[in-house]
């Protein structure tokens, strides 16, 4: 995505099902453990660019000793900077004790991360502040064992209003009202219930107090604490959590918005965000790693039983978020590399029809380095009509073919060349508008000399087009350097129309060169009243409960076709100073469930919200841009 959209975070939960001293007869190692979880963190380094964090928890420690270890960055690179503390004074350990190093017990009494749970996290920030405070895994402690709780996600809720007003409501009085923490203290609540009701109940039969804190920790009853803590929930999760005795959690949306996968053998039980972190990790193939489902929770018991539970009913349609198969998640993935192989290929037809099919005098180009897989499906696609258009004059002339000809005709093939190449060393620290804008400019090299000036085309791929501003200042700049005689941006994705609000920083509609380019269109065909009705409607609605508010933002798109508003953002996204025609085509809503049919999550394309919440804030966004209000709307 030549604009860089925040991206969504990434968890891992990793529990060792063996105690320590097996890890360390086999992998001649007490911090197997940690190891894979640094592994499995850095094969979704793509998941947090602006903090990270992990966390551990020992089993059977004995009173005194910390058994909840926690390490956390916001630096610029939070992965390394969380672990080399933690390596480095095990290996000032192995330089003065190396013994101590294969003593199981000894580690888990003395050294941070000898562990046997793990819980870790990568943060994009998409909202708000970035300090420490932000950052992942959070921690409630508690003196009594049971009633601990550390938790890190991939999630946005969008009710993080009524969540808060029903901590009030207890009596609570908490000192933020950010999602992270309000769920965090909705689960602590319902967890210090539980504890609570077991403690009346054992009481009552007459046991000791110590006797009564073990019984607890057994018969936890994780699943019935995750159904009364997330009964309101309104968003896109992937929730993880651990308590303090060593039972673990991962609970997913009951839209299945965001991803999880898990893998379990009997050795380790771990949860990811993405699938091809565990084949890396674990070395195991694709088959062996399963999705967790929608509505459901993993839960992993202290003694090392694991299951799957539903806590929701999954919604009747899945809502997978079709955005980690077109941009988010790695392309490592065999079925998201086929199906962005794919989302290139079914763009085709658009893209040739924007250069008339003139292939002799066009370049094939994508950017940035994302958009190489959805660029080989169409490149693919494109050496498969060049033969069939050969095959075709072949026949068409074989009365009078000739050696000339024939190379004339073998000649037609797609032509590819590397246009535009990242300068990954060059940083934008100047702050000034009209400077940063100049410098932006230059974050590309391009290649000179490969396109013939005013006479070739140049189609250049991205994985999708959002708000259109790198485009103009920089991106077609760029291009036209090369002295083309058209541009054509083809974008992977369709138009994204709607904001999301389940993660990713795209929650302001007005920044949206879709909606720009509709809004324009409205004012120059003398339909602004269209604009102002919505308007009226969105208001009236504005303090509807969320499950009653309707999509009337639909109507500012309702007058045009698709390519209307294609040819209006590739005017508006045309610098004043280029010489080159601009094109823009974008795939469609049905290439988009053609390629992916098995995530239909597309609210940002269609407005189809898969949640409530979903359409609340879409209502709110549109009126913020009316009434120019900046802030996020929820």
């Amino acid at each position: 995505m030549s604009e860089q959209l925040k991206h969504e975070c990434g968890v891992v939960l990793l529990r060792l099902l063996k105690p320590l001293d097996y890890y360390i007869e086999k992998y001649s190692t007490a911090f197997y453990g940690l190891n894979k979880l640094y592994l499995l963190m850095q094969k979704q380094h793509n998941r947090g660019q602006d903090g990270a964090g992990f966390a551990a928890i020992k089993f059977d420690a004995a009173p005194g000793i910390g058994y909840i270890d926690r390490q956390r960055s916001n630096s610029a690179t939070p992965i390394k900077d969380c672990f080399t503390p933690v390596y480095d004074s095990l290996q000032k350990l192995a330089d003065e004790n190396p013994e101590k190093l294969m003593d199981a017990q000894w580690l888990k009494n003395n050294v941070k991360f000898a562990s046997e749970l793990f819980l870790g996290h990568l943060r994009y920030g998409t909202y708000g502040k970035n300090d420490i405070s932000t950052v992942h895994p959070f921690i409630i402690t508690n003196n009594w064992v049971s009633r601990n709780i550390v938790v890190a996600g991939n999630f946005n809720m969008t009710n993080s209003d009524e969540l808060f007003k029903d901590l009030v409501a207890l009596g609570q009085h908490p000192i933020e009202t950010s999602d992270t923490i309000t769920i965090l203290e909705t689960i602590a609540n319902h967890l210090n219930k539980a504890n609570d009701d077991m403690y009346r109940k054992f009481k009552a039969e007459g046991m000791y107090k110590y006797d009564i804190s073990r019984r607890i920790q057994k018969e936890m009853n994780v699943l019935d604490i995750l159904k009364g803590a997330s009964a309101k929930w309104d968003g896109g999760y992937v929730f993880c959590g651990m308590l303090g005795h060593g039972d673990a959690f991962v609970l997913r949306d009951p839209a299945g918005i965001r991803p999880a996968f898990y893998y379990h053998d009997d050795e380790v039980v771990v949860i990811t965000s993405e699938r091809p972190a565990i084949q890396t990790a674990f070395n195991v193939p694709a088959e062996e790693i399963n999705e967790l489902p929608a509505g459901h929770a993993a839960i992993i018991k202290a003694n090392g039983d694991f299951s799957i539970k539903k806590c929701h009913e999954p919604l009747p349609e899945l809502k997978q978020c079709s955005f980690e198969r077109i941009y988010f998640s790695r392309g490592t993935d065999k079925d998201i590399y086929q199906e962005r192989k794919r989302l290139g290929a079914l763009l085709l037809p658009e893209v040739l029809k924007s250069i008339d099919n003139d292939l002799r005098n066009t370049v094939f180009a994508y950017i940035p380095n994302t958009a190489l897989v959805a660029f080989n499906g169409m490149f693919d696609a494109l050496r498969d009509h060049c033969n069939e258009v050969k095959k075709r004059k072949l026949l068409e002339k074989k009365e009078e073919l000739t050696p000339e000809l024939i190379d004339k005709i073998l000649s037609i093939m797609p032509r590819f060349d590397q246009v535009a190449v990242k300068d990954m060393k060059l940083r934008t620290f100047i702050t000034q508008d009209n400077q940063r804008d100049d410098l932006v400019a230059h974050v590309y090299d391009i290649t000179y000399g490969v396109v013939n000036k005013n006479v070739d085309n140049l189609v250049v791929l991205d994985d999708s087009i959002v708000r259109g501003t790198t485009l103009k200042q920089s991106i077609i700049r760029m291009l036209d350097r090369l002295h083309p005689q058209k541009i054509v941006i083809a974008s992977s994705a369709p138009q994204i129309r709607y904001p999301d609000c389940y993660g990713i920083d795209m929650s302001r509609l007005g920044e949206f060169v879709a909606f720009q380019a509709a809004i324009a269109l409205l004012k120059e065909r003398n339909m602004e009243y269209v604009i102002n009705d919505v308007y009226k409607k969105a208001k009236a609605q504005e303090n509807y409960p969320k499950e009653e508010i309707v999509n009337y933002v639909q109507e500012i798109y309702q007058p045009f076709h698709a390519a209307e508003i294609s040819k209006k953002i590739a005017e508006l996204v045309r610098p004043d100073d280029i010489h080159a025609e601009i094109e823009v085509v974008y795939n469609s809503i049905e290439n988009l469930h053609q390629a992916c049919p098995n995530h239909k999550g597309d609210w940002y394309f269609t407005g189809n919200y898969p949640t409530p919440g979903g359409f609340k804030v879409l209502n709110k966004s549109f009126i913020n841009y009316i009434e120019n209000v900046k802030e996020r709307p929820w």
